[in-house]
């Protein structure tokens, strides 16, 4: 009984000495927290980084606690900070940090009501900032080399460009217009060419391209530099439709009424074969001449290009003479006479080109004119030497003449 009733005694003893130290400890957390309990405001929700030149956008859900007034963002460690204060209930909040180094940062926001306050941290990590750099690295869109533009008979000229990169916005550009102008145009992205309507022959048509780095992007970055597109020379195809035959003294004959000489503008762009080419009847030696009306007067004519038959007898010599008006202008002389070139200059005739092909004068064979040349509207071909050897016939497929449409 006595051992009984010191255990009883101990057990009472532990009891009140245990009561004693749960007391101290819950004082002593109240003491460390100042008699205050921690309170902290609704976080905010999902956040996102919309970058810049030199500066950042940030956005993020609005808190759902009423006693929210303002938002801090911290980064650079928290040695860097911007408040935003609240004006208004709103559902997304919205700020711009400025004066940025280009750099990839880190940013925490939290939330504060009136007493201070505030809420568990939200991160952003990776947020990018765009500056110098990275604008350096910008090229603008590229042209498409193989047709860089086109020009129509109206004078109409059509810039190409390739498929630009994802993030490219728009490519200005810039030229001069007919009345001296400086005229400005944006190609869009999605568009592979664009149409000036009223270019300048002789200006300097220039282009600049724009791109975001990120689809959330707020600020638009351009290449350092406009470049200067390749120059505009304004070939077109003399109009066809209005050609006409034209038979001056010792002209060469067809071979048969199927290979006269309307042969030459009836559209074909690759080698024919008999019947469907012109063919001299090769009474003659060469040098022999051919003649047409282009059927209107060209003040700038700039190329000619030539297509042989699929197989022989293809000029790989021959003269292009021109002349405005054919009024007195027939030669009397045959075109393999010594004095003939002497007569068409006294009656008037320009010499515009002598071409001279290496291959065996099939393949369309283009070839710029002599420059500075008078109006135009008749045209002599003089064939002097074929690439077979073949001195009295001649095939041809097709003559083209081209004229700068924008003089």
């Amino acid at each position: 009984m006595k051992n009984i009733k010191y255990i009883l005694l101990g057990c009472i003893a532990l009891a009140v000495l245990y009561s004693c130290k749960k007391t101290n400890h819950e004082t002593d957390f109240k003491n460390y927290l100042d008699g205050h309990e921690i309170t902290y405001t609704g976080a905010v929700g999902k956040a996102i980084t919309q970058p810049g030149n030199l500066e950042i956008g940030i956005k993020w859900k609005a808190s759902t606690d009423p006693s929210i007034t303002k938002y801090v963002v911290y980064w650079n460690n928290k040695a860097d900070s911007q408040i935003v204060n609240l004006t208004a209930k709103t559902d997304t909040i919205r700020t711009v940090i400025k004066g940025l180094a280009e750099y990839t940062y880190s940013f925490i926001i939290y939330s504060y009501d009136a007493n201070g306050n505030k809420s568990i941290p939200t991160e952003i990590n990776n947020a990018k900032v765009y500056g110098a750099n990275y604008i350096g690295s910008l090229l603008n869109r590229a042209y498409n080399p193989t047709t860089p533009y086109t020009v129509s008979k109206e004078g109409y000229v059509t810039l190409n460009f390739n498929t630009p990169d994802t993030i490219n916005i728009g490519t200005t550009i810039k030229y001069t217009n007919r009345t001296g102008q400086a005229i400005q145009k944006m190609l869009k992205p999605d568009s592979a060419s664009i149409t000036i309507r009223d270019y300048k022959s002789g200006t300097d048509i220039t282009y600049n391209s724009s791109y975001i780095p990120e689809r959330d992007a707020i600020d638009v970055f351009n290449a350092l530099k406009f470049d200067v597109f390749p120059k505009i020379i304004g070939n077109a195809v003399c109009d066809k439709s209005l050609f006409k035959k034209v038979k001056l003294p010792n002209d060469m004959n067809p071979y048969e009424s199927d290979t006269d000489i309307d042969r030459l503008w009836d559209g074909s762009t690759a080698p024919n074969g008999f019947p469907n080419i012109f063919h001299s009847d090769g009474a003659h030696s060469l040098p022999q001449t051919l003649t047409f009306d282009m059927g209107k007067v060209y003040t700038k004519l700039t190329q000619v290009e030539e297509i042989g038959r699929n197989c022989c007898h293809n000029p790989d010599d021959f003269e292009v003479w021109g002349i405005a008006d054919i009024t007195n202008a027939a030669t009397t002389l045959a075109p393999n006479d010594p004095g003939w070139t002497a007569e068409a200059i006294s009656k008037g005739w320009k010499l515009l080109k002598e071409v001279k092909r290496t291959d065996d004068g099939q393949a369309p064979f283009k070839t710029d004119l002599d420059s500075n040349l008078p109006p135009v509207r008749y045209i002599r071909i003089r064939v002097k030497h074929n690439s077979d050897g073949e001195g009295s016939y001649t095939n041809m497929t097709q003559i083209t003449l081209f004229n700068d449409v924008l003089n």
